[in-house]
C-alpha cells in the first residue's frame, strides 16, 4: 500500500508551486488538481473543507484522505508517515 498525495493548486498561486517544489525536492510523487476555471471543484473543496482557496494537499490511501488546508510541511510530513506505517512494520518483519 502507498500513500497518495492530491495537490489541489492553479496557475499563478505561489504557495502552490513552493508546494511543488517541496514535493519534487522530497522525491514525493503527487497528482496535480487545477482548480482554474473549474468552479464545480471549488464547490468540493467548501464542502469537504469550508474554503474555496488553493493550495489543498490531500494525503491518503484506498479512498481514505485527510487534508492539509494550510502550508504546513510538518503536518504533511506527519500524515505521509502516518499512511506509511503499515509498510514499515511488514519490513520489520521481514528483515
Amino acid at each position: 500500500m502507498s500513500v497518495k498525495i492530491l495537490l489541489w493548486n492553479r496557475k499563478g498561486c505561489h504557495h502552490c508551486e513552493e508546494l511543488k517544489a517541496y514535493f519534487h525536492e522530497k522525491g514525493y510523487q503527487y497528482e496535480s488538481i487545477d482548480v482554474e476555471g473549474k468552479d464545480y471543484l471549488r464547490d468540493l473543496l467548501e464542502f469537504k473543507y469550508g474554503i474555496r482557496h488553493v493550495p489543498v494537499v490531500e494525503i491518503g490511501d484506498e479512498g481514505q484522505f485527510k487534508g492539509v488546508i494550510e502550508k504546513d510541511y510538518e503536518q504533511i510530513e506527519k500524515l505521509i508517515e502516518d499512511y506509511s506505517p503499515i509498510v514499515k512494520s511488514l519490513e520489520h518483519v521481514f528483515y
